[in-house]
């Protein structure tokens, strides 16, 4: 009797060590960082939805573009994902002092921030137009030229600020910390216009009926190059090639297509 009982104790034991749950690695959540209020990159409503991912320091739901290619990543890495919102000027901060695991915020490569962190293959692509009252005589612009003296003003830390001074005889207004606030600023009459990405720019018109996009005449707009450009990245530490290269491989798969689906749903999205 005893015989048995030490088998079958052994044998119970043997079981549990077969069915143990994979490694820390493989459970732990895969945070992501991003301000939760960069319509239609990331934004913050009250309700619930399959989009959605709960973020328990806002006690909300955070939703767009980003959070969308957040959990096809962390699906593919088979980890849960985790949303924590971060101030854009502590993005990079809280990557690396690994309060995050990565950052998909809609941030580009500068080869200031390449110093600091690493980037993924490119995850979206757009152009640079510019928002503007619908009232102001600016609404009939084409070139870049049209602003000069108009008063613009962009986002603290970003190149929708560097990009101002593109614009020959530009008042360029001082940088505001976020999107919403540009937003105030052209609703109010202080300022006559403000950059921003062309899916950012469908966004806010959406819900800000008195605002217009002016989109550029071909070569008359604002010029990209590897320092100023509109293709958004994951920021990662530079410790972590491994998962790196994980995440360029998810990307890889991704086409264009299943992107421009993404994007358009976040877009036509409520922001409740």
């Amino acid at each position: 009797m005893l015989k048995k009982l030490f088998i079958t104790t052994l044998l119970l034991g043997f079981l549990v060590g077969c069915s143990s749950p994979a490694t820390d690695s493989n459970e732990s959540p895969f945070v992501v960082g991003m301000e939760c209020g960069y319509a239609p990159f990331n934004w913050i409503q009250s309700n619930e939805d399959d989009d959605a991912v709960f973020v328990e320091s806002s006690n909300g739901y955070c939703k767009g573009y980003d959070v969308t290619v957040a959990q096809h990543i962390a699906d593919e890495l088979g980890r849960p994902l985790e949303v924590k919102v971060v101030s854009w000027e502590g993005l990079i901060l809280s990557l690396n002092s690994g309060s995050i695991d990565a950052i998909i915020a809609g941030m580009s490569y500068t080869p200031e921030r390449a110093e600091e962190v690493s980037f993924s293959e490119p995850y979206y692509f757009s152009d640079y137009v510019m928002i503007v009252p619908s009232e102001s005589d600016l609404v009939n612009a084409t070139s870049l030229a049209d602003f000069s003296g108009a008063r613009i003003v962009g986002q603290m830390g970003t190149n929708y600020d560097t990009i101002i001074d593109q614009i020959e005889g530009v008042n360029h207004l001082p940088a505001l910390g976020s999107y919403p606030l540009i937003v105030n600023a052209l609703n109010n009459g202080t300022a006559d216009g403000a950059p921003a990405e062309k899916p950012t720019a469908d966004a806010i018109i959406t819900t800000n009926p008195n605002l217009s996009i002016v989109e550029f005449e071909e070569g008359s707009g604002f010029t990209q190059s590897e320092d100023v450009t509109t293709e958004v990245s994951i920021a990662l530490r530079h410790e972590d090639e491994e998962l790196l290269q994980q995440i360029n491989e998810i990307l890889s798969s991704i086409d264009q297509s299943q992107r421009d689906s993404w994007m358009q749903a976040a877009i036509e999205s409520p922001q409740e």
